[in-house]
């Protein structure tokens, strides 16, 4: 997910994508424990976009 599409988002919006994302982080690592996933980097991106939805989510309570 691009920072634009993120700042696009409506702060209510941004929070259940951002809890969507942590769930789905988990599971990734849970699986790649059991089975290894065919791409593992995935679980790379996945943080990365977790900290872009953190990191705007902050910014938009300072600017407040």
């Amino acid at each position: 997910m691009k920072i634009k599409e993120i700042r696009e988002l409506t702060d209510k919006e941004l929070r259940e994508k951002l809890e969507i994302a942590v769930a789905d982080l988990h599971q990734k690592k849970l699986n790649h424990s059991i089975t290894p996933l065919e791409n593992p980097s995935q679980i790379k991106l996945a943080r990365r976009d977790i900290a872009r939805m953190k990191t705007e989510l902050h910014q938009r309570e300072l600017n407040k």
